[in-house]
């Protein structure tokens, strides 16, 4: 549509070590809690835990990734140790389709 911004897309999945989740767990919240106090136009990150409790899935959509993450410094903190933290972990880029009921 005229006058929207390009959106980059991003698919991050990843499985955390069992002894590292309570540390991950921590360090993603602070990201996403400093990401709602920046209240960044535009930028949408979501993350999704899936039922084995140690895979997880973040969808990650802005005008201009990687910002704002690196602003962040909960964001550096979270990403210093995730190498570590993880068994496994992929990036893909996506298209959206459709979507409905999802924001806009």
């Amino acid at each position: 549509m005229a006058g929207e911004l390009a959106m980059e897309t991003l698919l991050i999945t990843y499985r955390v070590r069992p002894d590292r989740l309570d540390e991950h767990l921590t360090l993603l919240d602070a990201v996403h809690r400093d990401l709602a106090r920046l209240d960044a136009p535009g930028f949408r990150y979501l993350t999704l835990r899936l039922d084995d409790g140690l895979s997880f899935v973040d969808v990650v959509m802005g005008p201009e990734l990687p910002q704002p993450l690196p602003s962040l410094e909960s964001f550096g903190r979270f990403r210093a140790g995730l190498e570590e933290r993880c068994e496994q972990r992929s990036t893909a880029g996506f298209t959206v389709l459709g979507s409905y009921g999802m924001g806009g």
